[in-house]
């Protein structure tokens, strides 16, 4: 019966292409993601458990509608049917099948892999009141998630939640969605205020602003890096940079070295700091041998195009 199973389920994954899939990132990279994404469950469990829950704080994002969800779901049937690492997941579903159509397939695999990563400890760590002071759960809730959020987008992964509709629509039509999360956040805090009292949800703002501030400081994802490749292989360098970033490539050709005075090709782009990882990779497969610099804080004029894979 096992082998059976196993059997339907490999031919399944099969048509989907998973299996390719999943061969095509390479273990290693897989691995990268997969520890990531460990990362972020890490701290955004201890937030939620020790921290948002017992504080009556609600966190931003999917985190705090499925923390509304699941306790609506208490106050109208007196039983914890659904927790909150089962809502977490019911939240993301269809986004996630929007991702997979829209965004990249790449890209919902280190999603769902979060997601699902952050909703096993979430349910497995369990519910702790280190204090009673809402302000207190809110500041450090807030940090403790700011820190785990920030981490995952430097690494390359997402959360979930509103993060895949602001993709997927800038992907779309180039557009940012911003006041998506403000009007999201804006109904989480309030129903924390008609559920808890008002004064809570003050405090989830506070929770929500913290997030926002250590988040940004950890990560930027609009932040812009200029980087210098100095290359033997720019050909294959130049078509495997345009495939996954679509940035314009500049190429300096015959420069040479001050030491050895060998030619060498010399590439400019530049890149999202979101992007960093998946071009560190390219790199690494591509040339290893390549010299790269790489410079923050560019500021660009003119068009610039941010692709998602």
């Amino acid at each position: 019966m096992q082998t059976k199973i196993n059997k339907y389920l490999g031919k399944f994954l099969n048509q989907l292409g998973i299996y390719h899939l999943l061969k095509s990132i390479g273990a290693e990279k897989l691995a990268n993601k997969f520890s990531a994404a460990v990362v972020y469950a890490v701290f955004s469990s201890f937030a939620l458990n020790f921290f948002y829950q017992p504080g009556h704080v609600y966190a931003s994002g999917a985190t705090g509608l499925a923390q509304v969800v699941s306790e609506l779901i208490v106050r109208v049937t007196g039983h914890n049917i659904l927790p909150i690492s089962v809502t977490l997941i019911l939240v993301n579903v269809p986004l996630i099948a929007l991702a997979w159509r829209g965004i990249g397939k790449q890209f919902t695999i280190y999603t769902l892999i979060t997601i699902v990563m952050s909703s096993v400890f979430i349910h497995f760590i369990p519910v702790t009141t280190l204090t009673n002071e809402p302000v207190i759960n809110a500041v450090f809730g807030g940090a403790i998630m700011g820190f785990g959020v920030g981490n995952a987008m430097k690494s390359g992964i997402s959360s979930g939640g509103t993060d895949i509709v602001s993709l997927y629509m800038r992907k779309k039509n180039g557009r940012t969605v911003g006041t998506l999360s403000f009007i999201v956040n804006g109904v989480i805090v309030f129903i924390a205020g008609a559920l808890f009292g008002w004064e809570y949800m003050l405090y989830s703002i506070i929770a929500i602003f913290v997030n926002s501030r250590v988040q940004d400081a950890i990560f930027t994802r609009q932040k812009r890096l200029q980087v210098m490749i100095v290359t033997q292989n720019p050909d294959l360098l130049v078509q495997k940079l345009f495939e996954k970033f679509n940035h314009g490539v500049t190429i300096l050709n015959n420069s040479e070295g001050g030491f050895t005075h060998q030619k060498r090709t010399v590439l400019f782009s530049v890149i999202t700091m979101y992007e960093y990882q998946d071009f560190k990779h390219v790199i690494a497969k591509y040339d290893p041998h390549a010299f790269v610099s790489i410079s923050e804080n560019v500021r660009v004029l003119g068009k610039f195009e941010e692709v998602d894979d």
